[in-house]
């Protein structure tokens, strides 16, 4: 987003305290928070070598916990 397109809400002394986005604006910077948080996810998962368990066994054993 380039400067020019930037809005602001500021407080009675001028200090900016809040950003206005245009709705496209908002929804494409929480689809890039999403897909990042993802990654983040992935790669925290890689990264704790923990043994991947395919999804029937996880469910299998949710369900024999909730009984």
């Amino acid at each position: 987003m380039s400067a020019a397109r930037e809005r602001y809400v500021v407080d009675e002394t001028g200090k900016r305290v809040a950003v206005v986005l245009d709705m496209k604006a908002y929804r494409k910077m929480l689809a890039e928070l999403e897909e990042l948080e993802a990654v983040r996810a992935y790669e925290a998962a890689k990264a704790s070598r923990d043994v991947a368990v395919p999804f029937e066994d996880a469910v299998r054993r949710i369900e024999r916990k909730r009984r």
